[in-house]
């Protein structure tokens, strides 16, 4: 007897969940554009160590953070939006499988993406302060204080909605998995 077209429709929907494996290859040829940046940024600092301030160290190192921040953010989306949507790692044995894969999901990445964009804004937040700072330490009256104000003002607002955007995505989860905890209990 032969399967009817909708099972044929449905494998071939199912199938489909392939075609994303080409952008999850692109995000790690991404992750190698910024191990090849990090490198730039660290020859940079070792070699002009002795002619930088300590306030230019501060901001390159922080530039080095902020780069193994994405990096981090595109291991996340790639591992685990590979794992959630397109197929299962066969890593059950591997000794550095990451603890967070175990149990991820969709909603369980939309968190943790939310809290290292979060992470990646705190950066970005402090080296502005950092600058500003400087700025104001260098030339406290030629100063330009009011576009600083605005320009700062902005980041701060940017980062205030990731903060309030990651709090609502996680309660949002939270939400729904209590929602399917009550449900099951309900049914047995």
């Amino acid at each position: 007897m032969s399967k009817p077209f909708s099972h044929h429709l449905e494998a071939f929907l199912f199938g489909s969940r392939w075609l994303q494996a080409p952008l999850y290859l692109g995000l790690v040829f991404a992750q190698g554009v910024y191990v090849f940046k990090f490198l730039q940024e660290l020859v940079h600092l070792v070699s002009h160590t002795v002619s930088l301030s300590e306030v230019e160290i501060m901001l390159i190192v922080l530039g080095l953070i902020d780069v193994v921040m994405v990096a981090n953010l595109l291991i996340m989306v790639t591992v685990g939006g590979y794992q959630t949507f397109v197929s299962r790692l066969d890593l059950d044995d591997h000794p550095d499988q990451p603890e967070w894969l175990s149990h991820v999901n969709a909603g369980v990445l939309k968190v943790k993406l939310a809290t290292a964009l979060i992470g990646i804004s705190s950066i970005h937040l402090l080296k502005t302060f950092i600058e500003v700072g400087s700025k104001m330490a260098q030339a406290p009256d030629a100063f330009s204080l009011t576009k600083l104000e605005h320009g700062v003002m902005f980041q701060v607002g940017i980062h205030l909605t990731f903060v309030i955007s990651a709090l609502l995505m996680a309660y949002t989860d939270k939400l729904m998995n209590s929602t399917l905890v009550l449900t099951k209990e309900l049914e047995h």
